[in-house]
């Protein structure tokens, strides 16, 4: 299949947090190892999934489906405990030492996988100049745009995400 007849997909991210970080990136790299033109366009909170440097943590607080598997069972987090010093740290400590356990990749990883399928990761120009992020202190391989940009691409995807 040539570029010009190879299905393509668009992800608009728009969450910065570890549990969020996970569904864009895997699906935008199993989608081009597929051979479809990927493009992921991030904005507001999920712009600092480019960022060279990453601190992620897990929204654990309001998200009543968080389980974590213990003693041979699924524990769900109380919202009262998420709501806790030290919490957020524990539980994102936690999730990170299970996918490692599971083998599963890191975001930063996914990221570089995306770079390499050559995925077209565009960051938001308005979100960088109202949250004053410096382009030097994202990842090499991204593009600048706005939301006519991605419109552009969108038009013309078979498919459109938004997470």
């Amino acid at each position: 299949m040539s570029d010009n007849e190879a299905k393509s997909m668009s992800i608009i991210v728009t969450k910065g947090s570890l549990d969020w970080a996970y569904p864009p990136f895997i699906l935008g790299t199993t989608a081009a190892a597929m051979g479809l033109n990927v493009t992921m366009f991030f904005t507001f909170y999920g712009l600092t999934l480019l960022k060279k440097e990453l601190n992620l943590g897990l929204t654990t607080l309001g998200n009543p489906a968080m389980e974590m598997p213990m003693m041979g069972g699924h524990m769900a987090m109380p919202n009262i405990i998420s709501a806790l010093p030290g919490a957020g740290a524990l539980t994102t400590t936690m999730m990170k030492n299970l996918m490692k356990k599971k083998g599963v990749a890191s975001i930063e990883e996914l990221r570089e996988l995306a770079v390499e399928a050559e995925v077209d990761l565009i960051a938001c120009q308005m979100t960088i100049d109202l949250f004053e992020y410096k382009t030097e202190d994202m990842i090499d391989g991204i593009t600048l745009g706005g939301a006519a940009s991605y419109i552009e691409v969108a038009t013309k995807s078979d498919i459109n995400l938004f997470i």
